[in-house]
């Protein structure tokens, strides 16, 4: 994952870059940061990576479900029993802490389909969905966060996927899509909301320089628009991964991903076809709070809320207007607790933030726990295939294990160092 400098790419790829074009675990996307202001440095020496070519995308003209409608009011959220499980088996090695711990596991987690055999889950789920909303007597929401891209995670390796493109990724992808939109039409009566692709196209603003990113970028586009035309059902409220305030807050960034969202969601069939925006997916960047700003004094989103505020208005500029957005709040309850912002792997000293809850703030949906506290962001062993550096940094938990296993010590800790407490 890169860190805060300038980043280089070649005349070629900026001219590239301005053409449209068992339980599953949440492995969690490795979140690549940006330099001051996004600036680009272009170099005579920079190497020329092709871009592949991508498969069209048909845009959608069936009716999506209505984006002024915020999918979180009046409901509850569905709780995994999945996750349940996992948290309340914690319970065996920490008896002292089980009263906090079982606050933990009747929380609502979004569920996450991240491969191709994570969809013989969705029945179950979806299924469940109506059990717990007979005992409820409240409508009740699942979220699910769609995490599959061809050539996933460009810039880093702890959570690289199963599809690429030379292994026919990006037809299968468009298949596990389709399977997915399937079994969400099944149940046209039931209200769901998807959470699009972490780290997709904002790795397509700010790392056009890391040459597995440039040449996919096409292929992140098409893609992720082909979600869109396929997932924006009348039953479905959708919402496109944005990052974090630690990546895409400065000027610039923000200026890019906004563009690269309005050409996407022209393919996908316009801009009405999603909901809103996630963001601080699987990461730490707290809601308030000014420390932040003495790591990255250029930045001028030092927290969420402020980076929500500012995304907002740079998605006016284009004429994205209207949308809502959510907080991952899962991890994010302790500001201040990292030396340097852009590491993002299993951070130390992290809390889980705010309960899941509609309508917290302006701008804002929801606050969710879209990363299941607990399941690991990367692996700490230097000699596993999908090791990545940040995840040994000064501020990384040791001994963690791969992406979106459970890390029981992190899982403690989290709920112990929560704010609010549980």
């Amino acid at each position: 994952m890169a860190s805060y400098r300038p980043l280089k790419v070649s005349l070629a790829l900026l001219a590239a870059l301005s053409c449209g074009a068992p339980t599953q675990q949440a492995e969690a996307p490795a979140q690549p940061q940006t330099a001051p202001q996004g600036q680009w440095s272009v170099e005579p020496d920079d190497p020329v990576v092709p871009v592949l070519e991508a498969m069209p995308v048909t845009p959608a003209t069936t009716p999506p479900a209505s984006p002024a409608l915020n999918p979180f009011e009046g409901v509850e959220l569905y709780v995994n029993p999945d996750y349940a499980k996992k948290a309340e088996a914690a319970v065996a090695s920490d008896p002292a802490n089980a009263a906090l711990v079982k606050k933990v596991s009747k929380q609502p987690t979004a569920m996450w389909l991240v491969q191709m055999d994570s969809l013989p889950h969705l029945p179950r789920w979806l299924e469940d969905v109506g059990k717990q909303a007979k005992t409820s007597g409240k409508p009740v929401v699942p979220v699910f966060l769609v995490y599959n891209l061809p050539n996933r995670d460009c810039s880093a390796k702890s959570s690289a996927g199963e599809l690429t493109v030379e292994n026919g990724g990006e037809k299968k992808y468009r298949e596990f899509i389709d399977k997915i939109a399937e079994e969400f039409r099944k149940h046209p009566n039931q209200r769901i909301v998807a959470i699009l692709e972490p780290d997709s196209l904002p790795n397509i603003a700010t790392n056009l320089h890391i040459p597995q990113c440039a040449k996919s970028q096409n292929i992140y586009r098409n893609s992720v628009a082909y979600a869109i035309a396929q997932l924006s059902l009348p039953n479905v409220s959708l919402y496109l991964d944005a990052a974090h305030a630690g990546w895409l807050g400065w000027d610039g960034n923000r200026s890019k991903i906004a563009q690269i969202f309005k050409e996407v969601l022209t393919q996908a069939g316009g801009i009405d076809r999603i909901r809103g925006f996630a963001t601080n997916v699987s990461n730490y960047t707290a809601l308030t709070g000014e420390a932040n700003k003495k790591l990255e004094p250029s930045n001028p989103c030092p927290n969420e809320l402020t980076y929500v505020q500012k995304l907002n208005e740079s998605l006016e500029k284009v004429g994205i207007t209207g949308k809502g957005f959510i907080i991952d709040t899962s991890r994010n309850g302790k500001d201040g607790i990292r030396t340097k912002w852009g590491n993002w792997c299993n951070v130390k000293g992290a809390g889980i933030g705010e309960r899941p809850r509609a309508k917290p703030a302006p701008l804002i949906d929801a606050y969710l726990w879209i990363k299941p506290p607990g399941e690991s962001d990367g692996t700490s062993d230097k000699n596993a295939k999908r090791f990545d550096e940040n995840c040994v940094s000064p501020d990384a938990f040791p001994n963690a294990p791969e992406a979106g296993q459970w890390f029981q010590a992190q899982f403690l800790e989290l709920a112990k160092n929560a704010n609010p407490p549980l």
